[in-house]
């Protein structure tokens, strides 16, 4: 069996032996990669808010019911932390694994997510994109962000991982319907 390796050049291995090209060229299709850094960071400014806001509500809530039950209702702030957690999780792998592929923040800024052969995201998929991207971050600095400087995809090192690809959508790049002429 041969490799090919998974580089920005090259395909990726095969169970025949051959080697499958990447469904997304930054050479023949560079309309799909312009800008994508730039939206991915705003993109994720914009998923930090719609995360943070109901996870703001919940501790107020929690701060509310505390007051009104004397004090025991601030049992739950245990449970605010593992809430969050979990919510983002779910949010993440909602969201990337719905029909668009894309977060909100993503939908926003015109970027979807796919694999590396060009199919669409999944509930999983999306999970562990969002948990090895904090995972990368916490252990090895918000400089390795920068992977994305050095690759013709703009991939950062948990797409490389998990071989995925934010390119801009093509549903914007598409001509609408023509108008009727008649």
């Amino acid at each position: 069996m041969t490799y090919g390796g998974s580089g920005d050049t090259g395909g990726a291995w095969r169970n025949d032996g051959g080697v499958q090209p990447h469904a997304f060229d930054p050479l023949t299709q560079p309309e799909l990669f312009s800008g994508v850094l730039t939206k991915r960071s705003l993109a994720f400014l914009i998923d930090l808010i719609v995360i943070a806001v109901p996870v703001v509500l919940g501790y107020l809530f929690i701060l509310l019911f505390g007051i009104l039950t004397l004090g025991l209702g601030w049992m739950l702030f245990w449970l605010a932390w593992p809430a969050t957690v979990v919510w983002a999780i779910v949010y993440y792998g909602a969201t990337i694994g719905g029909p668009r592929s894309a977060t909100i923040g993503m939908r926003v800024m015109d970027i979807e997510l796919r694999t590396w052969y060009g199919a669409p995201g999944y509930f999983v998929l999306g999970a562990t994109h969002a948990v090895l991207f904090w995972v990368s971050i916490s252990f090895l600095t918000p400089f390795v962000v920068l992977v994305g400087l050095f690759n013709g995809r703009r991939r950062l090192l948990h797409d490389i991982v998990l071989g995925t690809v934010v390119i801009n959508s093509f549903g914007r790049t598409q001509p609408a319907h023509p108008a009727r002429t008649y």
